[in-house]
């Protein structure tokens, strides 16, 4: 492989993550905490709308995310460190994981109708993935930078 295929891996996971970089804080600060102002009538059916408008719009990119990271660990430009490749496959597993086990699940329990018990846990258990994912965009952010350099 050569090092421009090194460099467009770099870059296609540096785009992946900084989009989601960006999704992530619209849910945490807007998105999620007006949950709580939907009402109770109409909230099963605006939280399966949610469910299958949001797959659309982060689905693709947290596979190509994933992809390019998997990649990455294989095929890195000289620049990036197996420790720095490493530690963004971390983050990564750690923001999956967290989708797994903790918004998934709360995501269910709101599917039934508003849970105020359930949508604080979806609130404050979403800063998993905001702060992960952040870091992720640093990483990255910083790693192609050297890499372009």
């Amino acid at each position: 492989m050569t090092t421009s295929w090194h460099k467009l891996i770099l870059l296609a996971n540096l785009a992946a993550t900084l989009y989601l970089v960006g999704l992530i804080w619209c849910i945490q600060v807007v998105h999620y905490p007006l949950f709580s102002q939907v009402g109770q009538a109409g909230f099963a059916a605006y939280e399966m709308a949610h469910a299958n408008l949001i797959t659309l719009i982060v689905g693709p990119p947290m596979l190509l995310e994933a992809a390019t990271t998997a990649l990455l660990l294989l095929h890195r430009p000289a620049s990036v460190s197996l420790a720095a490749a490493l530690f963004g496959a971390f983050l990564l597993v750690l923001i999956w994981l967290s989708t797994m086990f903790l918004q998934v699940p709360q995501h269910s329990r709101l599917a039934t109708g508003f849970d105020a018990d359930a949508h604080r846990f979806l609130v404050v258990s979403n800063w998993v993935r905001t702060v992960a994912w952040s870091l992720r965009g640093g990483l990255l952010l910083w790693l192609t930078a050297k890499t372009m350099s």
